[in-house]
C-alpha cells in the first residue's frame, strides 16, 4: 500500500504547484500537458496594477514534445512527505510559436513607449567648464519607463496567462560616476591650454579659460560655446581688417585725402573659420596660429589682398587715378613708373569711375570689351590691353577711337565708367599694373 503511494507521489504534483499561472496541483504529467494546452490562450498584461495590454493567442505552443520537461518538474518538485507548499514554475513550450511572442513584445514595446510620451526624462549630471571655472551640474530625476527593463521583465513571464510588471524608470547618470569624473578631467586639461594669433604685426592671445564661454565634454567630444571668440573676432576686424573700409591716403603730391569705403580692395577675417581654427588650437594644444588662412576678400580674388602690407594695407606699388586731374600714376616699390594723363568716366550722364580701393583683378592682351552704356545698349570693341578693376566691368584699357583727351572731356565725353588710357602709353601701364595690386581711386 505504502509503495503504491509512493508510485503515485512519485508521478503527480504536489497540491498547490502552479505551471504557467495554471493550477495543476494533483495532476500527472499527461494531465498536466492538456491542461496547459486547453488554457494557454490568452495574457493580460499589467503596470502598476493597471491594464495595458490583453493578448489572444491563435492556439497553445504545447505538444506531446513537452511531455519530458514535465516529467522532469516532476520529479524535481518531489517530497517525501507530501507538500501543501505553493510553487510557481515556467516551461517554454519547445516549438513555442516565437513570431507571435516577438510580436506581443514589439507591440509592448510600442505600448510602454506612448506611456513615455508625456513622462519627464532623467537628466544627467554633467561637468561644465564656464566663466573660467569647472562645475558639476547635479543630475535630476526623471519618471520615464525603461522599457528595456519592463520587456524583460515581461520576457520572464511570456507565458503566463497575467503578467504583472513593476515599474522600473530610466536612471541618470550621477555626478560621482567615473563618466562625470572623466569629463572633468578633460575639461581641466583643456583650461590650461591658451594659443597666440597672430594678425599681421599684431598678436592676440585666447585661452580657454578667458575666451571659451561655455565648453563641455560629451561621448568623446567637446561641445563649445563660440558666441566668445565670435565677439573676438569681430573686434580684430573692426581694428585690424582693411576691406571695404574708407582710408586716409598721402597722394602724388603730398596732401592727405580720404578715400571712400566700400571698394573691392582688402581682406577680414571669417569668423566661422578663425573660431574654428582658434578652438581647433585649443583642443589639440597648438600654441600659435598665422590668421592668413583664416582670411577672405570679394570680387575676382575671394581669398582678399593687401594682408601684412603697410600704408595702410595697400603697400608700396600700387596705381593712384585722380578724376578732378584726370590723371595716373603708377608707383612700383615705393617709385613712380608711369605718370599719363586719361578719360575717366562720364560724369553728366553718371557714369562716373568709382572712387575708392580696387584692385587689378586680372589682366588680358589682346581683349574684347563687350558691354553697355548710356546711348550705347549693346557695344564690343577690341582693344590690345585690358586690366579690369571692378566688379562691375570698370578697368584700364587702351582707346584707338577717343579723340578727345582734354582733361575735361570726362564731364560731357568721358568713358562708360572704365580708364581710358592713350595709346601710346598704354604698353608700359599694362606691363606695370600686377594682379591683386591696389588701384586707387579719388
Amino acid at each position: 500500500m505504502l509503495g503504491g503511494i509512493g508510485y503515485y507521489r512519485y508521478n503527480h504534483f504536489n497540491q498547490k504547484i502552479i505551471i504557467n499561472g495554471i493550477n495543476v496541483g494533483g495532476l500527472n504529467a499527461k494531465q498536466t500537458l492538456k491542461r496547459l494546452q486547453q488554457k494557454s490562450a490568452s495574457q493580460k498584461i499589467y503596470l502598476k496594477n493597471k491594464l495595458i495590454y490583453q493578448y489572444q493567442r491563435s492556439g497553445s505552443d504545447f505538444t506531446k514534445k513537452d511531455l519530458p520537461q514535465i516529467k522532469q518538474l516532476i520529479k524535481r518538485q518531489w517530497t517525501f512527505f507530501p507538500s501543501s507548499k505553493q510553487q510557481s514554475f515556467l516551461v517554454e513550450p519547445s516549438e513555442v510559436t516565437k513570431h507571435e511572442d516577438n510580436k506581443t513584445a514589439a507591440t509592448l514595446k510600442t505600448k510602454l513607449t506612448q506611456e513615455n510620451l508625456h513622462r519627464q526624462a532623467p537628466k544627467d549630471a554633467y561637468a561644465v567648464l564656464t566663466a573660467g571655472k569647472i562645475k558639476t551640474v547635479q543630475a535630476q530625476a526623471g519618471n520615464k519607463y525603461n522599457l528595456q527593463a519592463l520587456l524583460k521583465q515581461y520576457h520572464q513571464q511570456e507565458f503566463l496567462p497575467k503578467v504583472e510588471l513593476t515599474a522600473v524608470y530610466l536612471q541618470p547618470l550621477k555626478a560621482k560616476s567615473r563618466q562625470v569624473q572623466h569629463e572633468k578631467q578633460k575639461l581641466e586639461e583643456l583650461s590650461k591650454r591658451s594659443v597666440e594669433y597672430r594678425v599681421q604685426n599684431n598678436k592676440y592671445k585666447f585661452s580657454t579659460k578667458s575666451n571659451l564661454q561655455r565648453v563641455t565634454y560629451t561621448n568623446g567630444k567637446y561641445k563649445i560655446d563660440s558666441t566668445n571668440l565670435t565677439d573676438e573676432i569681430a573686434k580684430i576686424n573692426q581694428q585690424d581688417a582693411t576691406l571695404q573700409k574708407g582710408i586716409s591716403f598721402k597722394t602724388h603730391d603730398g596732401n592727405t585725402v580720404q578715400i571712400a569705403d566700400g571698394g573691392s580692395y582688402g581682406w577680414a577675417l571669417k569668423s566661422e573659420r578663425a573660431v574654428e581654427h582658434i578652438e581647433q588650437a585649443l583642443l589639440t594644444g597648438k600654441k600659435s596660429l598665422d590668421a592668413k588662412q583664416d582670411i577672405y576678400g570679394v570680387g575676382y580674388l575671394t581669398y582678399g589682398t593687401g594682408y601684412g602690407l603697410s600704408n595702410n594695407g595697400i603697400g608700396n606699388s600700387y596705381a593712384e587715378v585722380s578724376i578732378s586731374q584726370q590723371h595716373l600714376w603708377i608707383y612700383k616699390n615705393g617709385q613712380e613708373v608711369v605718370s599719363t594723363n586719361v578719360v575717366t568716366g562720364k560724369h553728366n550722364t553718371g557714369e562716373d569711375t568709382p572712387k575708392g580701393l580696387w584692385y587689378i583683378m586680372y589682366k588680358q592682351s589682346p581683349s574684347v570689351l563687350k558691354g553697355s552704356e548710356v546711348g550705347n545698349a549693346n557695344y564690343s570693341v577690341n582693344v590690345k590691353y585690358w586690366a579690369q578693376f571692378t566688379n562691375s566691368g570698370c578697368g584700364f584699357h587702351d582707346a584707338s577711337w577717343r579723340t578727345n583727351w582734354s582733361s575735361d572731356a570726362y564731364l560731357n565725353n568721358g568713358s562708360g565708367g572704365c580708364v581710358n588710357t592713350p595709346s601710346s602709353v598704354m604698353a608700359d601701364v599694362y606691363n606695370n599694373l600686377s594682379q591683386k595690386e591696389a588701384v586707387v581711386i579719388y
